[in-house]
């Protein structure tokens, strides 16, 4: 049986870093985790290749080799899967599909042969009995979640490690918290599900031992969702491998707000070798925290709370959110001051979206405010809900957020401060390691295709020299970083300035 895994194409979006990637020569932030977890379960006797088209186009002779093809995918895939599902049907091979995008919305999907939703540990080997026996229904799906505890390592062989920024692991499932924006505790439970120590580090150990020196994300929807096992046995175990592997791995992942309340977590993992952490801030106004039932958010001072993550050495990239019913035309000030004032540099600012399956989608089909031709993906700029304060007025204030911090003054003065500030408590070096010098080349070529076009050709090329000059003299260990981080905004400022025809003053 000869089995092809495809991952659709990404647009580009906030988190393709696309115009950020072609400087450091690589093609895709991460590989797709999900499908090289499902070729993981799969039978050992299938012929197996993975095509990620983030990475490499889907070529015809592909499809030709494949007795079936596994489909794998987020809805902002969307229009990738609708393209990969014609070219199927043309070719008449057979389709399996599965993910989050399948497992929300399945109606839209007739033209799939199998439909394998929820998590792939209950119903696929269900599917592929009947496979086996000739016998496959068109939809798999359950309610249950499972434990994590018989999850295989991912067949990261598939994939060609180099044209990666960043690995990925997981750890953990579901969320203790029930943001109404959110589908997350819908697809995974509210209960945290985690692996078990053995299977992380095997995990790991995998990685390390395919060649990989770098960035490894934790794609944990909320990695701390269970403290007590992450401070008493996962973290210590990860620190004492990554110390005898010499901190071969730089750690990233997803965390609540009240990662600022415990010391002791912070601290082991920075230990750990995490190095950032994506947090969900949304508004500052507690009415709308309130209304979308954000309460680990509310009545703190969140700007403290973000200084204080990032002085134990965690770099916060930010959620940000407007269009709840409770903004009004001050809410947007109010975003771009926290913004500015709390140094995140990677200010993720969308327009309320409500994804199918979340609370708030239910509750406003129920009013009548959703608009059905309109995704709800949250990453193209647009919104299915019908807002409260106008759609122009909406509109307009987001692009006047959006202006205001990734222009390149208040986005240069953003990054120097944040680099003025960082003195972290706890502290940690990387030994030597040829092979992460070799893997990540690139990275070093990278500072010298940024000044040809961010010192040269870009339009706020000045603050570009401004930052890389006060850098070089006041913080010189810091220069990597200030070059990374102005290699985020020229991103921003085209994605933004595409999709919302923003013309960013220099």
């Amino acid at each position: 049986m000869n089995v092809l895994l495809i991952y659709p194409q990404y647009p580009d979006t906030f988190w393709s870093f696309k115009n950020a990637l072609r400087l450091i020569s690589k093609r895709a932030v991460h590989p797709p985790l999900g499908l090289l977890t499902v070729a993981a379960m799969l039978p050992e006797r299938w012929h197996k290749r993975l095509i990620d088209m983030n990475v490499t186009r889907l070529q015809k002779r592909d499809l030709e080799w494949a007795d079936c093809v596994f489909i794998g995918a987020m809805a902002v895939q969307k229009k990738s899967v609708m393209e990969v599902i014609k070219q199927c049907k043309e070719i008449g091979v057979r389709t399996i599909a599965g993910g989050p995008l399948f497992t929300a919305s399945p109606e839209e999907f007739e033209d799939i042969d199998h439909l394998v939703l929820g998590e792939a540990e209950l119903t696929l080997p269900c599917f592929l009995r009947d496979f086996e026996k000739g016998e496959a229904r068109h939809i798999y799906k359950t309610k249950e979640f499972p434990s994590l505890s018989k999850t295989p390592i991912p067949m990261w062989e598939l994939i060609d490690m180099k044209r990666y920024v960043s690995m990925t692991i997981q750890y953990s499932r579901g969320c203790p918290f029930r943001c109404e924006f959110c589908d997350i505790t819908t697809l995974y439970g509210r209960k945290t599900r985690t692996k078990s120590i053995e299977q992380v580090i095997k995990e790991l150990e995998k990685i390390y031992s395919l060649g990989w020196r770098g960035g490894v994300f934790f794609v944990d929807d909320n990695f701390i969702g269970n403290k007590k096992v992450l401070k008493k046995r996962i973290l210590p175990a990860i620190i004492h491998w990554m110390e005898s592997r010499r901190y071969p791995f730089e750690f990233a992942t997803e965390a609540s707000i009240n990662l600022s309340d415990d010391d002791e977590l912070m601290r082991l993992m920075v230990k750990a070798g995490f190095e950032s952490v994506f947090i969900g801030i949304e508004t500052t106004d507690n009415k709308a925290l309130q209304e979308c039932s954000k309460f680990q958010n509310i009545n703190r001072d969140l700007v403290e709370c973000v200084k204080k993550i990032q002085k134990f050495g965690l770099n916060v990239r930010g959620g940000f959110i407007v269009g709840f019913d409770n903004d009004s035309s001050e809410t947007f000030d109010r975003q771009i001051d926290f913004i500015q004032k709390s140094t995140i540099i990677t200010a993720m600012v969308g327009i309320l979206n409500a994804p199918r399956g979340s609370r708030l989608f239910e509750r406003l089909e129920c009013e009548g405010r959703i608009i059905k031709d309109i995704s709800g993906d949250n990453t193209d700029f647009t919104t299915n809900i019908i807002p409260k304060m106008g759609y122009e007025k909406l509109y307009e204030g987001y692009k006047k957020v959006i202006k205001a911090i990734y222009s390149p003054r208040p986005y240069y003065e953003r990054v120097k401060a944040y680099l003025k500030e960082y003195d972290p408590i706890e502290k940690r070096r990387r030994g030597f390691d040829l092979k992460y010098m070799l893997q990540h080349i690139n990275y070093f070529i990278a500072p010298f295709k940024a000044t040809i076009v961010l010192g040269i050709i870009d339009d706020a090329r000045r603050y570009y020299w401004k930052l890389t000059l006060w850098s070089l003299l006041r913080r010189p260990r810091l220069l990597p970083q200030a070059i990374t981080y102005s290699i985020y905004g020229f991103h921003f400022r085209k994605v933004f300035g595409r999709y919302l025809c923003l013309g960013f003053p220099a």
